[in-house]
């Protein structure tokens, strides 16, 4: 399936790693009248579509929620700064990954590089034709990853790579810190204890899930233009501090239904796919997660993906659903 093929796009509104140098022109501001008018019809009617931070109450307990990006922009202290007294007097912060989690991800991988590189059998070049890979090792040093390293990686997570613009990779390779370790950096401050809702595993299981002939396929399709890239990135910041998270959603959907070589039946037929195992399933089985907390602790923040948080398999619904008072705190 080439359900993956914006990755990289959503992995920064699920918390994973990109970064926030890109400027320039808004990829919203290059749609259709038509395409717009689909996006604003999408958009309508899905519930907690709007908002970044939320309170929910249920008798004397609290839980704050808060939708991240793991990105570094200088927007990002202002919200910082709202939820720190929150999240310094919780009894517990939940995330989709503490720093423990990502200190031992580092050395699973020194110990099996599997994870992320191809250890044995043909490499990227054998798997490619000389024209598709010369274009992607072209598309690899442009985000300072070197040929023989490219050549390597396993195509899902090169695919990843590849999908973040040029513009935004310098920042992603020094290490710029996002608001959730902005979150974890203030717990650790005042001795709050953190816990991750899913094992750090889960979401390469999802990428390895698919056969490798799937992931060549998405790996030669993956090659947007660069300005292409910057536009998304340029339009996903703006509408995430504007606090427009189903609009960021579901402009990744029209990216996809405009994409050269798939057809709108494939086009839908991909993002539901990988809306449902990136989003709706993992929301699912962080709920009794986050309901044993609950039951452990009165007071909570959990600071996840954005994304994780609008729709009618969101965070903030099913919440809802299970007796929370949901209030907007921005």
């Amino acid at each position: 399936m080439l359900h993956r093929l914006f990755t990289a796009f959503a992995l920064v509104l699920l918390g994973l790693p990109a970064a926030a140098r890109c400027t320039g022109d808004n990829y919203l501001d290059q749609l259709s009248t038509q395409d717009k008018a689909a996006l604003a019809a999408a958009t309508a009617d899905i519930p907690y579509g709007h908002g970044i931070l939320w309170d929910a109450t249920k008798g004397d307990q609290r839980i704050t929620v808060i939708g991240t990006m793991h990105i570094f922009d200088a927007r990002l202290e202002a919200i910082r700064e709202k939820v720190k007294d929150q999240v310094q007097s919780a009894d517990l912060v939940m995330l989709e990954a503490t720093l423990e989690d990502q200190e031992n991800l580092q050395q699973m991988i020194v110990t099996d590089p599997s994870i992320l590189f191809i250890t044995e059998g043909p490499t990227l070049p054998d798997l490619l034709d000389a024209e598709t890979w010369a274009l992607i090792s072209a598309a690899a040093k442009a985000r300072s990853i070197p040929s023989f390293m490219a050549a390597k990686m396993q195509p899902w997570y090169l695919s990843i790579m590849l999908s973040i613009p040029p513009c935004a990779t310098q920042d992603m390779f020094n290490g710029a810190l996002g608001l959730d370790h902005m979150i974890m950096q203030d717990a650790a401050a005042a001795g709050v204890p953190t816990q991750s809702v899913e094992s750090m595993m889960t979401i390469f299981e999802i990428f390895k899930g698919d056969p490798i002939d799937e992931q060549v396929d998405m790996l030669r399709i993956n090659l947007l233009a660069p300005e292409t890239q910057q536009q998304l990135f340029v339009a996903m910041l703006d509408r995430y501090f504007a606090g427009d998270v189903a609009t960021l959603w579901e402009m990744s959907r029209v990216v996809m239904e405009n994409t050269p070589g798939l057809s709108s039946e494939e086009a839908a037929e991909s993002f539901a796919t990988f809306e449902q195992s990136l989003l709706i399933d993992r929301n699912r089985a962080w709920m009794p997660v986050i309901r044993d907390a609950a039951g452990q602790h009165d007071d909570i923040v959990i600071a996840v993906g954005a994304a994780h948080l609008m729709g009618k398999s969101g965070v903030l619904q099913f919440l809802q659903d299970e007796g929370w008072t949901l209030n907007p705190l921005r």
